[in-house]
């Protein structure tokens, strides 16, 4: 039956319903489902009595009505099984290991804010804060860049389950794995993100840790004192002597206590050996040093790699010596234990004060050679030799002179304006020798007042240049004045900075030198090594010599960097202030968010001028020495040198606002207000800025191109991005706006290549061979050694004028740029040959070639009355027969 009444029990008694097949077909199915052993169990407690199957017709007596139970099926429906409960696996082990890690970060960094906020910290606590709080950073970070890749995998695995469906419930395992995936996504996630703070937190910890030592700095540099000439700091002083000189006075009783007490003979010969080393060594290595230096005075120009020899040997054997000698003394005091420990450092002071005049004045010696003009490595004069060497070691030694009397203030602990008094009367004393020495290096000539035009110097009497000069006189003056007005922490400051800057510098003019020397010289044409390469690795001489550049180049960048971070160490600039960017200063304040100062400004105006200068140096470089040693054009050489002049200033503006503290965000606000004043009133600066670029790029015109635009026309020699410069045959310069090259009309006479024509106008007298005439003037253009052959030159028959033949010689050159130097040639050369061969009759003094024109007619009547005397001859074609007599005409 296709319809088949079903009698069902309800709890308002029995109904019959009736069911159609497809009914019935998915009641079936879903008993089926239910009944199969492959469906999923469900747990003891949850199992429930399955809906009784379908009974045959009862009777109504016998039907009696059921009430179903809670959690027990209703007649007749079927409950779905629950599903299962999702279980996240425990994390793995290197996760649990990098949490622990980050764990131990955060309590570091913790503790190190912690202890920042104590205000007594020395400038010792802060670098080893800064050091701790780098090294937890640097981990931290190595951390974050390691959860990248696994962060990306994770997404990339969710991803590909794809989007969770709104409707309906998606099976089990498939459930199961998106929330495994989901919670390891959002694991690595949560993970990365702690790092992450934590290297924000590390930063700002080092970034407080560098104003703090930046304030500890300028307070200490600029405390002020009582100055020198106040009366009462004498007065104070006079008052501090006795005390003091009691205290000096006990010093030395200590000494002989300790004599006595440890006074051995061991001791006394171990501290008798050291002085004897000591001296041997101070004064032998006079006598060592010319010999070890092996600078024969006999040779009058010793190359430049001998003479860069010989004053490293000075240098070292004049240093090593004297810093060996001092050891020695030291060394035997400090294990003999006959000094007392807080004259010590007065020991130590005085011991590598010596060492380090020795040093200055072996540095002299090299760098200088007052006494062998002819060994000198730096370009100065004899005069200028000697004065220099005077000064630094005087410098040098009243340097000397007053650390090792403050080191004798701090050891016996004199009083306050003692130590003031010292360090100013140094201050003063160091002023006045720097102030006679550069009034020695004064210009006397008084040839300037003798001349009658613009002064030019004739001899060179100083070694010290102007802003060399000026530079001193400056410091001159703030020394003096620092020290007399109670700064005198500032002016000692500046005179140590003074000597370590020489120092520094001094030692990386020679390091430069020798790289340029021994470094450059070692690749070129006919040295050992590059003829060892050549044979080896089959480079070309003009490899070599570009790899030779490359390397010096590199060093001299190398060496240039070191200097800097050397003579801004005293500062309180590092590695790591540079490596962290700084980003505030002295005596800064807030203002929206952004840190200004005065000094903050100033700085960051140096490091632009630094970067500017670094930069121009490095585009000068590559003008002058590597890229004219490739094989690039002018034009595509001129571009790269352009181009690495403005990443290297865009470079230094960027390092000086970062270290102003301007962030990317803050630089397009304000980029953003500008715009409309760009967008208004820098329209044609905008406009060549990016033409020039297009320029560089495109290189449609070149450095060196010949190019007519306009009116003028001249040599492409310099694109930069705003203009370009031209230079015309009379040697001016015409600046062109980069819009008008793109936008206008411009003629490239060496485009494609430099080859290009010339023309050349010759007229030959009517009464000779005109193709003698051509071949003759070919002849000339093919003996010229700038007329290329292929295409070969030509000439065109013009015009048959009533005196002249007129030709024109075609023939193209090898360079547009010697036009006028063939065309000239040519001339010469055409008029020679063709006046030799007659076809040009020269021409007697006074005597000219008149033309008369109009007399046409005349010439036409002539011609009638010739012909009315002049019978015609019938025997003409008779042969040659006696001329008949002339009839004449009766009058």
């Amino acid at each position: 039956m296709l319809f088949s009444p079903v009698r069902v029990s309800t709890p308002h008694g029995p109904r019959r319903l009736h069911t159609t097949p497809l009914a019935f077909l998915a009641t079936l199915m879903v008993a089926l489902c239910l009944a199969s052993p492959l469906a999923t169990p469900l747990p003891a407690s949850a199992q429930e009595p399955a809906a009784p199957a379908p009974a045959a017709p009862a009777k109504p007596d016998q039907a009696k009505p059921t009430e179903g139970k809670p959690g027990e099926a209703k007649p007749g429906e079927a409950k779905a099984a629950p599903k299962p409960p999702i279980v996240l696996p425990e994390p793995p082990k290197e996760f649990k290991e990098v949490r622990a890690k980050l764990d131990q970060a955060k309590a570091q960094l913790d503790k190190d804010e912690k202890e920042l906020a104590n205000p007594d910290l020395s400038a010792v606590d802060l670098t080893r804060i800064r050091d701790a709080v780098q090294t937890v950073s640097d981990e931290v970070r190595e951390i974050v860049g390691r959860l990248d890749d696994p962060l990306a995998s994770a997404k990339e695995r969710l991803t590909q389950l794809g989007a969770k469906p709104k409707e309906g419930e998606e099976s089990a395992d498939v459930a199961q794995q998106r929330a495994e995936r989901e919670a390891a996504v959002n694991r690595i996630d949560e993970t990365q993100r702690l790092a992450r703070s934590l290297v924000v937190q590390g930063d700002q910890i080092i970034d407080r840790v560098s104003n703090r030592r930046r304030a500890s700095f300028a307070k200490d540099l600029f405390n002020r004192t009582q100055p020198l000439i106040s009366p009462s700091l004498w007065t104070k002083v006079m008052a501090d002597v006795p005390r003091d000189t009691r205290s000096l006075q006990s010093a030395l009783s200590d000494i002989g206590l300790l004599f006595s007490r440890n006074g051995s003979i061991g001791n006394l010969l171990v501290l008798g050996l050291a002085f004897g080393i000591s001296v041997a060594l101070y004064f032998g290595r006079r006598n060592i040093a010319p010999r070890a230096a092996r600078r024969d005075e006999s040779k009058t120009e010793p190359s430049r790699r001998a003479t860069l020899l010989g004053a490293w040997r000075v240098i070292l054997v004049g240093t090593v010596p004297a810093v060996a000698g001092s050891y020695a003394v030291y060394y035997a005091l400090d294990e003999t234990n006959l000094l007392p420990s807080r004259l010590l450092p007065v020991a130590g002071m005085i011991l590598w004060g010596l060492a380090f005049i020795a040093a200055v004045e072996a540095l002299c010696d090299g760098l200088l050679s007052p006494d062998k003009p002819n060994w000198r490595p730096a370009p100065v004069s004899d005069s200028a030799a000697t004065r220099l060497k005077l000064l630094a070691v005087g410098i040098a030694t009243i340097a000397v002179v007053v650390k090792s009397v403050e080191a004798l203030n701090s050891g016996i602990s004199a009083a306050l304006p003692i130590s003031i008094a010292t360090r100013g009367i140094g201050a003063l004393a160091t002023a006045l020798i720097l102030a006679i020495g550069l009034h020695r290096f004064a210009d006397t000539e008084d040839e300037e007042e003798a001349c009658f035009g613009p002064y030019v110097p004739t001899k060179t009497t100083t070694g010290i240049g102007g802003p060399a000069r000026l530079l001193g006189w400056i410091a001159v003056a703030v020394i003096g004045f620092a020290a007399l007005g109670g700064y005198v922490a500032l002016a000692t400051f500046i005179i140590d900075q003074m000597i370590w800057t020489a120092s520094v510098l001094v030692l990386l003019y020679l390091l430069v030198q020798s790289v340029e020397t021994f470094l450059g010289k070692a690749l070129t044409d006919g040295s050992r090594l590059a003829t060892a390469l050549q044979a080896n690795t089959g480079l070309r001489k003009r490899s070599l010599n570009q790899i030779s550049v490359l390397a010096t180049g590199a060093a001299r960048v190398v060496l240039i960097l070191l200097a800097a971070l050397l003579i801004l160490a005293p500062w309180g600039l590092d590695s790591t202030d540079i490596v962290s960017s700084m980003r505030s200063a002295f005596f800064g304040f807030q203002v929206g968010g952004v840190t200004i100062s005065l000094s903050s400004i100033v700085l960051g105006i140096g490091v632009l001028a630094i970067g500017v200068i670094i930069t121009r140096a490095i585009q000068r470089w590559l003008d002058q020495t590597y890229l004219p040693a490739t094989d690039l054009d002018a034009g595509l050489r001129n571009s790269i040198s352009t181009v690495a002049g403005y990443c290297g200033f865009l470079l230094s503006l960027a390092l000086a606002f970062s270290y102003l503290g301007l962030s990317l965000e803050k630089i397009t606000i304000v980029a953003g207000a500008l715009s409309v004043g760009i967008g208004f009133g820098l329209q044609s600066i905008v406009n060549n800025f990016v033409s020039g670029l297009l320029l560089l790029w495109e290189r449609p015109i070149r450095v060196g191109d010949q190019v007519v635009i306009g009116n003028s026309e001249g040599i492409v020699k310099r694109i930069s991005v705003r203009s370009t410069e031209i230079q015309t045959f009379d040697r001016s310069a015409v600046i062109v706006p980069n819009s008008n090259l793109i936008s206008g009309i411009v003629k490239n006479r060496v485009r494609g290549d430099r080859t290009g024509r010339l023309s050349l106008l010759v007229n030959v007298l009517r009464n000779q061979d005109p193709v003698r005439a051509a071949e003759l003037i070919t002849g000339c253009a093919d003996a010229h050694p700038n007329v290329v052959r292929d295409p070969p030159p030509r000439v065109v028959f013009r015009k048959i004028g009533d005196t002249f033949l007129e030709f024109e010689l075609l023939a193209w050159i090898s360079d547009v740029s010697l036009g006028l130097k063939v065309q000239t040639d040519l001339n010469f050369a055409v008029f020679k040959t063709l006046t030799e061969s007659g076809l040009i009759p020269p021409l007697g003094p006074g005597s000219s070639v008149v033309t008369i024109q109009g007399l046409d007619g005349m010439q036409n009547a002539m011609g009638e009355i010739a012909k009315t005397f002049v019978r015609p001859n019938p025997d003409a074609d008779k042969g040659p027969q006696a001329p008949a007599m002339p009839q004449t005409a009766p009058l």
